[in-house]
């Protein structure tokens, strides 16, 4: 069964995601920090991580540098997911990384399909 680390800290936002991807036949791990997410990281790889761009302490965009940075994660696939739906934050995302970029509200269908695709399902 292939994983997902959710890395959000809006509550409602996390709860969603998470049913649509376990719906879908993923095992799904939550953080609602990126204190949370590092340590969720040096007990287990995701296939995926799903990564809300404004939380608390680091961003998602410093977060995202950081994971390309280090040997250990940076072939994780990153999937952003954020209510910034500028090009310019599209744009930070994809230069810092990032391998999609989904707004919120996420839609079922595309959300489940970026993770297939990008998990090799």
């Amino acid at each position: 069964m292939r994983t997902v680390l959710i890395v959000e800290d809006g509550l409602a936002d996390l709860a969603t995601s998470q049913n649509y991807l376990q719906q879908a036949g993923f095992r799904v791990v939550e953080a609602t920090s990126v204190e949370q997410a590092k340590e969720k990281l040096t007990q287990m790889k995701p296939d995926v991580i799903l990564l809300d761009i404004i939380l608390p302490g680091q961003s998602g965009f410093e977060f995202c540098k950081d994971l390309r940075d280090e040997p250990e994660t940076k072939t994780i696939p990153v999937i952003f997911c954020s209510n910034k739906n500028t090009d310019v934050d599209k744009m930070w995302g994809e230069m810092l990384g990032a391998d999609a970029y989904l707004t919120k509200p996420v839609n079922r269908e595309e959300l489940i399909a970026t993770v297939q695709k990008l998990a090799n399902v």
